[in-house]
Protein backbone atom coordinates (compact mmCIF):
# COMPACT_ATOMS: atom_id res chain seq x y z
CA UNK A 1 0.00 0.00 0.00
CA UNK A 2 1.51 2.99 -0.91
CA UNK A 3 1.90 5.84 1.87
CA UNK A 4 0.21 9.28 1.62
CA UNK A 5 2.51 12.18 1.96
CA UNK A 6 1.54 14.81 4.56
CA UNK A 7 2.27 18.14 5.81
CA UNK A 8 1.46 19.60 9.44
CA UNK A 9 1.85 23.23 10.99
CA UNK A 10 3.57 24.70 8.28
CA UNK A 11 3.44 27.31 5.75
CA UNK A 12 5.11 26.96 2.06
CA UNK A 13 5.55 30.07 0.28
CA UNK A 14 5.19 28.73 -3.46
CA UNK A 15 5.89 29.07 -6.96
CA UNK A 16 2.76 28.66 -9.50
CA UNK A 17 4.43 29.17 -12.82
CA UNK A 18 4.15 31.04 -15.64
CA UNK A 19 0.45 29.10 -16.00
CA UNK A 20 1.09 25.92 -17.73
CA UNK A 21 0.65 22.67 -15.05
CA UNK A 22 3.48 21.19 -16.62
CA UNK A 23 5.89 23.90 -15.71
CA UNK A 24 5.08 22.94 -11.95
CA UNK A 25 8.18 22.26 -10.02
CA UNK A 26 7.52 18.60 -8.41
CA UNK A 27 7.97 20.04 -4.93
CA UNK A 28 5.03 22.67 -5.63
CA UNK A 29 2.91 19.43 -6.91
CA UNK A 30 3.97 17.74 -4.01
CA UNK A 31 2.82 19.93 -1.48
CA UNK A 32 -0.33 21.16 -3.43
CA UNK A 33 -1.41 17.54 -3.26
CA UNK A 34 -1.07 16.82 0.39
CA UNK A 35 -2.38 20.89 1.58
CA UNK A 36 -4.94 20.94 4.00
CA UNK A 37 -5.64 25.06 3.08
CA UNK A 38 -4.51 27.04 -0.53
CA UNK A 39 -4.27 31.02 -0.44
CA UNK A 40 -3.33 31.75 -4.44
CA UNK A 41 -3.30 34.78 -6.32
CA UNK A 42 -5.24 35.98 -9.11
CA UNK A 43 -2.14 34.85 -11.79
CA UNK A 44 -2.11 31.29 -10.57
CA UNK A 45 -4.18 29.39 -13.45
CA UNK A 46 -6.87 27.42 -13.61
CA UNK A 47 -5.08 24.51 -15.06
CA UNK A 48 -2.62 24.80 -11.97
CA UNK A 49 -5.28 25.00 -9.46
CA UNK A 50 -6.89 22.25 -11.03
CA UNK A 51 -3.83 19.98 -9.06
CA UNK A 52 -5.26 20.53 -6.04
CA UNK A 53 -7.57 17.91 -4.46
CA UNK A 54 -11.38 18.42 -4.18
CA UNK A 55 -10.77 18.06 -0.08
CA UNK A 56 -8.50 21.23 -0.11
CA UNK A 57 -9.66 24.22 0.83
CA UNK A 58 -8.73 26.86 -1.65
CA UNK A 59 -9.37 30.68 -0.90
CA UNK A 60 -8.41 33.04 -3.82
CA UNK A 61 -6.60 35.94 -2.26
CA UNK A 62 -5.01 37.97 -5.33
CA UNK A 63 -4.62 41.75 -6.19
CA UNK A 64 -5.09 42.88 -9.37
CA UNK A 65 -5.75 46.50 -11.03
CA UNK A 66 -6.64 47.82 -7.40
CA UNK A 67 -9.05 45.38 -6.71
CA UNK A 68 -8.44 43.47 -3.33
CA UNK A 69 -10.16 40.04 -2.45
CA UNK A 70 -8.48 39.84 0.63
CA UNK A 71 -5.52 42.62 2.36
CA UNK A 72 -1.99 41.67 2.99
CA UNK A 73 -2.73 41.99 6.62
CA UNK A 74 -5.66 39.35 5.76
CA UNK A 75 -3.53 37.04 4.57
CA UNK A 76 -1.19 37.23 7.07
CA UNK A 77 -3.59 36.71 9.68
CA UNK A 78 -5.10 33.24 7.45
CA UNK A 79 -1.84 31.65 7.27
CA UNK A 80 -0.96 31.94 10.81
CA UNK A 81 -4.25 30.86 12.50
CA UNK A 82 -4.17 27.83 10.12
CA UNK A 83 -0.47 26.67 10.44
CA UNK A 84 -1.41 27.32 14.56
CA UNK A 85 -3.88 25.31 13.91
CA UNK A 86 -1.82 22.09 12.55
CA UNK A 87 -2.59 22.56 8.71
CA UNK A 88 -0.53 22.90 5.79
CA UNK A 89 -0.89 26.40 4.49
CA UNK A 90 -0.23 26.55 0.72
CA UNK A 91 0.75 30.41 -0.31
CA UNK A 92 0.66 29.82 -4.09
CA UNK A 93 1.64 32.92 -5.99
CA UNK A 94 2.07 33.09 -10.25
CA UNK A 95 5.52 32.77 -11.24
CA UNK A 96 8.17 33.00 -8.52
CA UNK A 97 7.24 33.83 -5.30
CA UNK A 98 11.03 35.74 -4.94
CA UNK A 99 9.82 37.60 -7.95
CA UNK A 100 7.26 40.78 -7.92
CA UNK A 101 5.70 38.66 -5.24
CA UNK A 102 5.48 40.77 -1.84
CA UNK A 103 7.20 38.07 -0.26
CA UNK A 104 8.95 39.74 2.12
CA UNK A 105 5.98 40.71 3.89
CA UNK A 106 4.81 37.57 4.49
CA UNK A 107 8.03 36.15 5.47
CA UNK A 108 8.55 38.95 8.43
CA UNK A 109 4.67 38.19 9.63
CA UNK A 110 5.51 34.53 9.90
CA UNK A 111 9.02 35.10 11.67
CA UNK A 112 7.35 37.35 13.76
CA UNK A 113 4.80 34.68 14.78
CA UNK A 114 6.72 32.22 15.36
CA UNK A 115 5.44 30.02 11.98
CA UNK A 116 7.83 27.13 10.06
CA UNK A 117 8.05 28.17 6.32
CA UNK A 118 9.48 26.98 3.38
CA UNK A 119 9.89 28.34 0.38
CA UNK A 120 9.17 26.90 -3.23
CA UNK A 121 10.77 28.56 -6.33
CA UNK A 122 8.75 28.30 -9.38
CA UNK A 123 9.53 29.39 -12.97
CA UNK A 124 9.22 33.10 -13.26
CA UNK A 125 7.33 35.06 -16.00
CA UNK A 126 10.77 36.61 -17.41
CA UNK A 127 11.95 33.01 -18.58
CA UNK A 128 8.65 31.10 -19.64
CA UNK A 129 8.28 34.52 -21.99
CA UNK A 130 11.61 34.06 -23.05
CA UNK A 131 10.94 30.23 -24.18
CA UNK A 132 7.98 31.23 -25.54
CA UNK A 133 9.61 33.35 -28.09
CA UNK A 134 12.63 30.88 -28.71
CA UNK A 135 15.25 33.40 -27.25
CA UNK A 136 17.89 33.84 -24.40
CA UNK A 137 17.76 36.64 -22.23
CA UNK A 138 21.24 36.91 -21.70
CA UNK A 139 24.06 36.43 -24.71
CA UNK A 140 28.10 36.78 -24.21
CA UNK A 141 28.21 38.78 -27.42
CA UNK A 142 25.43 41.64 -27.11
CA UNK A 143 23.13 40.97 -23.61
CA UNK A 144 25.57 40.52 -20.32
CA UNK A 145 22.97 42.26 -17.94
CA UNK A 146 19.65 40.99 -16.77
CA UNK A 147 17.08 43.75 -15.37
CA UNK A 148 13.63 42.89 -13.87
CA UNK A 149 11.78 45.50 -13.31
CA UNK A 150 8.24 46.65 -12.60
CA UNK A 151 6.22 48.95 -14.95
CA UNK A 152 3.56 49.50 -12.01
CA UNK A 153 3.96 52.89 -10.35
CA UNK A 154 2.55 53.26 -6.77
CA UNK A 155 2.20 56.76 -5.09
CA UNK A 156 4.73 56.05 -2.53
CA UNK A 157 7.40 55.20 -4.79
CA UNK A 158 6.95 57.59 -7.82
CA UNK A 159 10.74 57.63 -8.67
CA UNK A 160 12.40 55.08 -10.67
CA UNK A 161 16.23 54.20 -10.91
CA UNK A 162 16.13 51.55 -13.28
CA UNK A 163 17.41 53.39 -16.29
CA UNK A 164 20.39 54.81 -14.25
CA UNK A 165 23.57 53.60 -15.54
CA UNK A 166 21.71 51.82 -18.59
CA UNK A 167 23.89 50.59 -20.97
CA UNK A 168 22.62 48.63 -24.51
CA UNK A 169 23.92 45.11 -23.82
CA UNK A 170 21.42 45.03 -20.93
CA UNK A 171 18.05 42.62 -21.36
CA UNK A 172 15.13 44.33 -20.25
CA UNK A 173 11.99 42.49 -18.47
CA UNK A 174 9.04 44.66 -17.17
CA UNK A 175 6.68 43.11 -15.38
CA UNK A 176 2.78 44.44 -15.43
CA UNK A 177 4.13 46.64 -18.08
CA UNK A 178 0.53 48.06 -18.55
CA UNK A 179 -1.28 49.22 -21.80
CA UNK A 180 0.06 52.77 -22.40
CA UNK A 181 3.56 52.89 -23.42
CA UNK A 182 4.27 56.49 -24.57
CA UNK A 183 6.23 57.15 -21.15
CA UNK A 184 7.80 54.09 -20.79
CA UNK A 185 9.06 54.64 -24.58
CA UNK A 186 10.43 58.12 -23.90
CA UNK A 187 12.13 57.20 -20.61
CA UNK A 188 13.60 54.45 -22.28
CA UNK A 189 15.24 56.71 -25.06
CA UNK A 190 16.36 59.30 -22.46
CA UNK A 191 18.15 56.77 -20.91
CA UNK A 192 20.49 56.46 -23.80
CA UNK A 193 18.71 53.38 -25.42
CA UNK A 194 18.32 53.73 -29.65
CA UNK A 195 14.52 53.99 -30.94
CA UNK A 196 15.21 50.84 -33.25
CA UNK A 197 15.74 48.82 -29.95
CA UNK A 198 14.22 45.61 -30.61
CA UNK A 199 10.98 45.05 -28.26
CA UNK A 200 9.16 42.06 -27.18
CA UNK A 201 5.41 41.90 -25.67
CA UNK A 202 4.17 38.84 -24.73
CA UNK A 203 1.18 37.76 -23.14
CA UNK A 204 -0.44 35.01 -21.26
CA UNK A 205 3.24 32.49 -21.81
CA UNK A 206 2.92 28.80 -21.64
CA UNK A 207 -0.94 29.72 -21.73
CA UNK A 208 -3.93 28.45 -24.51
CA UNK A 209 -4.00 32.34 -25.41
CA UNK A 210 -0.28 32.83 -25.41
CA UNK A 211 0.64 35.17 -27.55
CA UNK A 212 3.65 37.34 -28.82
CA UNK A 213 4.50 40.81 -30.42
CA UNK A 214 7.96 42.29 -31.83
CA UNK A 215 8.61 46.07 -32.04
CA UNK A 216 11.00 48.23 -31.11
CA UNK A 217 11.21 51.18 -28.71
CA UNK A 218 9.99 53.65 -31.53
CA UNK A 219 6.48 51.90 -32.36
CA UNK A 220 6.16 50.90 -28.98
CA UNK A 221 3.13 52.88 -28.64
CA UNK A 222 1.63 52.05 -31.60
CA UNK A 223 1.85 48.08 -30.46
CA UNK A 224 -1.72 46.50 -29.30
CA UNK A 225 -2.18 46.04 -25.63
CA UNK A 226 -2.23 42.19 -25.02
CA UNK A 227 -4.32 40.24 -22.47
CA UNK A 228 -2.62 39.67 -18.99
CA UNK A 229 -0.58 38.61 -17.53
CA UNK A 230 1.73 39.78 -19.55
CA UNK A 231 5.50 41.67 -19.47
CA UNK A 232 7.61 43.14 -21.76
CA UNK A 233 11.46 42.40 -23.14
CA UNK A 234 13.53 45.17 -23.86
CA UNK A 235 16.98 44.64 -25.85
CA UNK A 236 18.93 42.82 -28.63
CA UNK A 237 18.10 39.57 -27.05
CA UNK A 238 14.83 39.94 -28.75
CA UNK A 239 16.05 41.03 -32.09
CA UNK A 240 15.41 37.32 -33.15
CA UNK A 241 12.18 36.35 -31.24
CA UNK A 242 9.31 33.94 -33.05
CA UNK A 243 6.27 36.25 -32.58
CA UNK A 244 2.47 35.98 -33.93
CA UNK A 245 3.11 39.73 -34.96
CA UNK A 246 5.98 42.07 -35.95
CA UNK A 247 4.86 45.40 -35.62
CA UNK A 248 6.85 48.26 -37.75
CA UNK A 249 6.99 52.00 -38.49
CA UNK A 250 3.51 53.27 -39.36
CA UNK A 251 1.77 51.01 -37.10
CA UNK A 252 1.61 48.31 -39.88
CA UNK A 253 1.57 44.34 -38.99
CA UNK A 254 2.77 41.39 -41.17
CA UNK A 255 1.88 38.29 -39.62
CA UNK A 256 5.26 35.45 -39.11
CA UNK A 257 4.70 32.68 -40.50
CA UNK A 258 3.46 29.55 -38.86
CA UNK A 259 5.08 26.68 -37.20
CA UNK A 260 4.07 23.45 -35.99
CA UNK A 261 2.96 23.51 -32.38
CA UNK A 262 4.86 20.69 -30.01
CA UNK A 263 2.85 19.11 -27.02
CA UNK A 264 4.64 16.59 -24.39
CA UNK A 265 2.19 13.87 -22.67
CA UNK A 266 2.95 13.25 -19.91
CA UNK A 267 1.81 10.05 -19.55
CA UNK A 268 4.71 8.85 -22.22
CA UNK A 269 7.62 10.49 -21.33
CA UNK A 270 9.72 9.55 -23.97
CA UNK A 271 7.14 10.60 -27.02
CA UNK A 272 6.38 13.86 -28.00
CA UNK A 273 3.41 14.63 -30.31
CA UNK A 274 2.49 17.04 -32.60
CA UNK A 275 -0.40 19.19 -32.68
Amino acid sequence: MEKRFTLTGKVYLAGGGPGSAKLLTLRALEILRAADVVLHDDLVSDEVLAMVPPHVAVLNVGKRCGSKKATQEEIHRRMIAAARNGQAVVRLKGGDPLIFARTRDEIEALREAGIDFEIIPGITAATAAAAVAQIPLTDRKNASKLVLVTNHRVPEKDARGWHTNLTADATLVFYMPGSDFAMLSAELVESGLREDTPCLLVSQATRPGQKVNRTTIRDLVRTPALAAPSLLIVGAAAAEARADEVFVSGGASNPVDEYEEISLDLSQPDEMTAG
